[in-house]
């Protein structure tokens, strides 16, 4: 993996343990905020966001005051900040998630934040609950590096996309459960139930999620890709629900295709890494997919759109 352009190369299976690892830390930490927030729409309040050093929760409110957690991927800390001003890091290394969840629960005792959450994975097919894995300990500082600098390219692009709708938007988000960068646009109209599916997660999860039309995009690094040698995982664009017409749509660049497997348009993150204009090329990927679904499903772009 390298980190000598502003689009740093991710190949899969140069960092699919980490990336496991990663991913679990972070079902951790959103879980934590999860327990100690109330339900915003579409679980909005459970994600994370891309900072200037990592991931973090943004403040999370404790009565009386309120702390955060943040992945620094800069010194390679799992950083705890309360508005009291106290202060507190774990090391991100190598070591079984086990002892990691152990560490994060110990820190919140010390500083007056004990919070129960659910210990076991979510959207993970045979997973291990946090207190018993053992099996995930891989931490490689410079894939976790390499992948929040991708991350803050895409966010960048993402807000720039986020910012060309009027209508309701989210922000530019991490979920922890398929660890994937997202960003959704609703037409205001709802949905129809979700049938759901995803390992561990109730069916109430996902009507949540999906109780209103969308147009969804974001990145994703991919599970089960480590034969791949030249994976590095792929944007995608879905709707919910598939209007006809959305997937034979015409969509750009000329490297998007339609997954059949996965029921969404994707676009390899290496296309974007390599073009010679990575910010233009994905831009158009997300706006002509975006255009698909809404067009298909005959949303009111006029008074949706800037």
């Amino acid at each position: 993996m390298t980190s000598d352009s502003r689009w740093p190369e991710l190949r899969i299976a140069d960092w699919s343990e980490t990336r496991d690892t990663l991913q679990l830390m972070t079902q951790i930490v959103g879980k934590i905020r999860m327990a100690n927030t109330p339900t915003t729409s579409h679980w909005w309040n459970v994600v994370l966001y891309v900072s200037s050093r990592g991931l973090t929760t943004g403040l999370i409110p404790h009565d009386p005051d309120g702390f955060s957690i943040e992945f620094d991927f800069v010194d390679h800390e799992l950083v705890f900040s309360t508005t009291a001003g106290a202060r507190r890091t774990i090391g991100l290394r190598p070591r079984p998630i086990a002892d990691f969840y152990g560490d994060v629960m110990t820190v919140l005792d010390e500083l007056g934040l004990s919070t129960s959450i659910w210990t076991m994975p979510v959207e993970i097919p045979d997973a291990i609950r946090f207190t018993a894995d053992l099996d995930h300990t891989a931490y490689d500082p410079n894939a976790a590096h390499c992948f929040w600098l991708a991350l803050v390219q895409i966010n960048r692009v993402f807000d720039v996309f986020r910012s060309r709708f009027t209508g309701k938007v989210s922000p530019s988000h991490f979920f922890w459960g398929a660890c994937d960068l997202a960003v959704t646009r609703f037409s205001g109209r709802p949905a129809p139930p979700h049938p759901g599916g995803a390992p561990n997660c109730g069916p109430e999860v996902m009507w949540e999620a999906y109780s209103h039309e969308v147009s969804s995009a974001g990145y994703w690094p991919g599970q089960g890709e480590a034969d791949d040698a030249s994976s590095e995982g792929n944007f995608y664009s879905y709707a919910y629900p598939e209007p006809s017409g959305f997937r034979t749509a015409a969509v750009a660049p000329a490297a998007a295709y339609f997954a059949e497997d996965l029921g969404e348009f994707v676009l390899p993150y290496r296309s974007v890494r390599e073009a010679d204009d990575p910010d233009a090329l994905l831009l158009d990927f997300l706006q002509t997919t975006y255009a698909a679904a809404a067009d298909a499903a005959q949303w009111d772009r006029a008074s949706l759109e800037r």
